[in-house]
């Protein structure tokens, strides 16, 4: 899954982006490195983000979707967007998949929506939110703490009728370091228990910033260390930046 971030703030990428040009550019050497599908974001979800307001949101991403699908029909997009009314906007522009960090704490439509639209659904893990979540994340146990949210939050989305569930455990979203490598360490049990597909978004995040002391533009090598990590422990999705690294991660570990 390649990020394309239609923002100005996002932590690695924000402001890369910032003409219909550009955007599809990128989207045609992501499609042409291997991306199965592109993640299309209005607004940042980094430690800290200001909440953009709605319409924003909505021009940022509507038009960029709309103009990839046409250059690009046989794309598979997902919108990544709490908003029901976003979602529903992604989705009639030629969308295919919702990412909602907040597991629909943060808009009560949303899941009804997709509900109604029929579409597949990435159910991620946050504690707290965006403008909060790293202050002071806590947990007794926080694999079986997540692993608990997903089971009973798949049971309440079922209960909606949505069947395809995409699991992703929130990586940087409200956890410490340690929390991160202990998901990272533990991740196969999220598919065994609930037989989900994972998705793992480790892309040039703090978890290994911080362990290399380098930042995000020099994650790279990092990032592809964990990929084949992610993926020896069960992962689906590799939510990236970096296509063809990520591509490569794969093959590898296919031949392994």
């Amino acid at each position: 899954m390649g990020i394309l971030n239609i923002t100005p703030d996002s932590f690695y990428d924000g402001g890369r982006l910032n003409d219909l040009d550009a955007v599809l550019r990128r989207a045609d050497s992501m499609l042409a490195s291997g991306a199965a599908l592109l993640d299309i974001g209005g607004a940042s979800s980094r430690p800290g983000a200001v909440e953009v307001p709605e319409q924003e949101e909505l021009r940022r991403i509507v038009p960029v979707i709309e103009a990839i699908i046409k250059r690009f029909p046989d794309a598979f997009l997902s919108v990544d967007t709490w908003r029901a009314t976003v979602a529903l906007a992604a989705l009639d522009a030629g969308a295919a998949i919702v990412n909602d960090i907040s597991a629909g704490k943060l808009d009560s439509g949303l899941h009804p929506a997709v509900a109604r639209a029929g579409c597949p659904y990435v159910l991620m893990h946050m504690q707290g939110t965006p403008d909060t979540m790293q202050i002071a994340p806590a947990y007794d146990d926080v694999v079986q703490e997540v692993l608990d949210f997903f089971i009973g939050e798949t049971g309440k989305l079922r209960a909606l009728g949505i069947k395809d569930i995409v699991l992703d455990p929130g990586f940087g979203f409200g956890k410490s370091v340690r929390h991160n490598y202990q998901l990272l360490q533990n991740l196969e049990v999220f598919s065994q228990v609930l037989d989900l597909p994972v998705l793992a978004g480790l892309s040039r995040k703090s978890m290994i910033c911080k362990v290399l002391q380098v930042n995000p533009e020099k994650a790279l090598n990092g990032t592809t260390a964990l990929h084949m990590v992610a993926l020896q422990r069960g992962a689906n999705i590799l939510r990236v930046h970096d296509v063809r690294e990520a591509v490569e991660v794969i093959q590898l570990w296919k031949q392994l």
